[in-house]
């Protein structure tokens, strides 16, 4: 019985080191791996910001009416008294235009612009009576040009795959520049002085313009442009000065617009993803 109880006891002294020693062993603490973080989305720049423009264009005039003051026997019979042209024709031309602008916010922008219009070629004709009471017709051709200053303003509607269609309107003046007007009859050839002066302006404008980049776009449209009649020529031989009743003057426009800064309609916001560090577990030893 007593050597049971000391095989017994020297057991449970050899047991008991590794028994405290279990114990103590360390349980590393469960480490996740890192959640990726939500995209980050950078919002595009604000709206507001300085453009320059360029443009070129082809036109078409139609002049209103026309009208001359005449000193001897005036179509009818009258003695003096007013006359205008039998027919008129006015060709196309070529214009050239240049201009600085402030986008507002999203759908609003204006600009100054100044335009040359190169010049466009007049025909037309008139009846009377030449030498010896015989009624005759004349061939007269002349040609006028103009710089246009216009202040405007556009309502752009959206943009639409980059694509932003606007309408617009414009108010200013035209510097109308009239050649020497030619008059031929069968008697001879009359050269009237040509007139020259400002006259009053307005536009309407309809187009879209497309971006090429965040600051470049390119614009395309229609405008329309009316002006007010003036002084077309001057006296000779017994007629004028003559006068026009203004310009219809139709538009087929082109050109391009870069915004210095802002948003020109073309920056989009910018959605950066942030991929974290690969997960290494941790390695005990």
């Amino acid at each position: 019985m007593l050597k049971s109880t000391k095989v017994f006891g020297a057991a449970l002294l050899l047991s008991a080191p590794t028994a405290g020693y279990a114990a103590d062993l360390y349980e590393p603490p469960v480490i996740e791996a890192p959640q990726p973080l939500p995209p980050v989305v950078e919002p595009a720049p604000s709206f507001g910001g300085w453009y320059i423009r360029g443009d070129v264009d082809y036109h078409w005039s139609k002049l209103r009416g026309t009208e001359y003051i005449t000193y001897g026997d005036a179509p009818g019979g009258l003695r003096g008294g007013t006359a205008s042209f039998d027919t008129t024709d006015l060709k196309g031309a070529m214009s050239l235009g240049a201009g600085i602008g402030y986008q507002i916010n999203r759908y609003l922008r204006t600009d100054f612009t100044a335009d040359y219009w190169f010049k466009s070629d007049f025909e037309g004709s008139t009846s009377g009576t030449c030498s010896g009471g015989v009624a005759c017709v004349s061939s007269d051709t002349s040609a006028y040009s103009a710089w246009l200053l216009m202040a405007n303003a556009y309502v752009d509607l959206g943009t639409y795959y980059g694509v932003t269609p606007y309408v617009g309107a414009g108010i200013g003046g035209a510097h109308i520049m009239w050649d020497d007007l030619t008059n031929t009859t069968p008697d001879g050839t009359t050269v009237h002085e040509g007139s020259s002066e400002w006259r009053f302006a307005y536009s309407l404008m309809a187009g879209a313009s497309y971006c090429l980049t965040e600051n470049l776009n390119l614009d395309m449209g229609y405008r329309f442009t009316r002006v007010n009649g003036g002084r077309m020529f001057e006296y000779a031989s017994g007629v004028a000065p003559g006068f026009d009743d203004g310009f219809n003057v139709h538009e087929a426009r082109a050109g391009l617009r870069y915004q210095f800064g802002g948003n020109a309609n073309c920056a989009r916001p910018q959605v950066v993803s942030y991929d974290p560090p690969p997960f290494e577990p941790p390695v005990y030893k």
